[in-house]
């Protein structure tokens, strides 16, 4: 009864509601139903004992939860300490505390296990915690031991791939040396040949009707095969040619005056018309015999294949974009299907016309490689029967 006083009263922001168990089979019931925040456990019990009956309440509820205050009547320290030491958070002496120490003993003792609760808890939250580092560190040693493997394996693949790149490069240098020997050790060949062939037209006689045309045919063979073994040379010849060749600011509109000079029969022959638009950037800074020859290359065939019931219009100008020049050459001929032989345009001895006019397929190889060697490329816009647009994109030095 004087517990209940003393607690009963308001202690603070604090009200206690108290709940009397009068034996220990009774208390143990009470515990399961109400689950209180502390228990007052006297070690004089009807029934049993308060140490036995600690023990039972134990077995009630995790140890780390149960709140108990022990309250002896003799005053014992040996009790004291095995009270403390089989889990009560606290013990009173009957006779030695007023209403101030009970309230201070029971809060504090609630209060000391809420904390002990909320260790608890942090502790098994640090616990989860730290087993999901380890977990972490052990993905991160097995991720580091892949990422090592893997970089093993691509540092031999790199090697096996640069080994490959070195044997390439010199089966292609070897290739491209056959191919200039050859073409250089033909040429003599196929002049002693026309040679041959222009005695033999001048001074022999043919009773067959058919003369003219099988001289013409074999006129046509022998030029074909000059002008193959000659383009065949021009591409190894880009090469081979030693280091890097100088560049310079090129006049357009001089380029272009020479280049028409050269073609000026193949012009006059078609009709064609050539239209310049150099204003926008006058000049190119580029190796001038590849400029020339890509230019030429270009007119030509834009001249080549031309709209048999058209004369060519072509038209050369030159704009500018962020440190590149761009020459665009365009034309009114047959076009290119894209869709079908765009991937196949650079391709060595390709021709999309071949009804057009004698050709090798080297002229457009030989310009993308042109192109590429001084660190530019090529885009093409072509619609069968209307024409195509050749944009040649180089880069330029940066000012200051």
């Amino acid at each position: 009864m004087l517990y209940k006083r003393y607690l009963g009263k308001q202690i603070g922001h604090e009200r206690l509601e108290i709940v009397e168990a009068t034996s220990g089979e009774e208390g143990i019931e009470q515990f399961r139903r109400v689950r209180p925040d502390c228990v007052l456990l006297d070690h004089n019990l009807l029934d049993t004992d308060g140490l036995t009956l600690l023990q039972d309440l134990k077995q009630l509820t995790p140890p780390d939860t149960l709140c108990v205050v022990m309250i002896t009547g003799g005053g014992s320290e040996e009790l004291a300490v095995r009270a403390l030491n089989n889990g009560a958070l606290d013990y009173l002496v009957k006779g030695r505390f007023d209403q101030e120490l009970l309230c201070k003993t029971v809060l504090h003792a609630i209060e000391k296990n809420e904390w002990r609760q909320y260790v608890g808890r942090y502790h098994g939250q640090l616990q989860t915690v730290n087993q999901q580092l380890r977990d972490s560190l052990e993905e991160l040693t097995e991720a580091r031991l892949q990422v090592q493997l893997t970089n093993a394996r691509l540092l031999a693949a790199n090697q096996e791939v640069e080994a490959r790149n070195r044997e390439l490069a010199r089966t292609n240098r070897d290739l491209d040396n056959f191919v200039y020997a050859a073409s250089h050790d033909l040429k003599q060949p196929i002049n002693n040949l026309r040679g041959l062939f222009e005695e033999l037209r001048r001074t022999a006689t043919f009773n067959d009707p058919d003369e003219a045309q099988v001289l013409r045919l074999v006129d046509e063979s022998l030029r074909d095969l000059t002008t193959t073994v000659t383009d065949l040379s021009a591409v190894v010849q880009v090469d081979r040619a030693p280091g890097e060749e100088n560049t310079e600011p090129v006049l357009l509109a001089d380029l272009t005056a020479d280049v028409l000079q050269t073609l000026r029969p193949q012009l006059l022959d078609a009709q064609g018309t050539v239209g310049t638009d150099f204003d926008a950037l006058p000049e190119i800074v580029a190796v001038r015999t590849s400029l020339r020859t890509i230019l030429l290359n270009l007119l030509a065939n834009a001249v080549k294949y031309r709209q048999p019931e058209r004369p060519p219009q072509i038209t050369v100008r030159s704009t500018a974009t962020e440190n590149q020049a761009v020459l665009e050459v365009q034309d009114n001929g047959l076009g290119i299907d894209l869709e079908r032989d765009g991937s196949e345009l650079f391709h060595l001895f390709r021709r999309f016309h071949p009804e057009a006019g004698e050709g090798t397929g080297v002229g457009l190889f030989l310009v993308n490689r042109l192109v590429q060697a001084q660190g530019g490329h090529i885009e093409v816009e072509s619609e069968l029967g209307v024409g195509t647009t050749f944009r040649i994109f180089l880069n330029q030095p940066q000012s200051g």
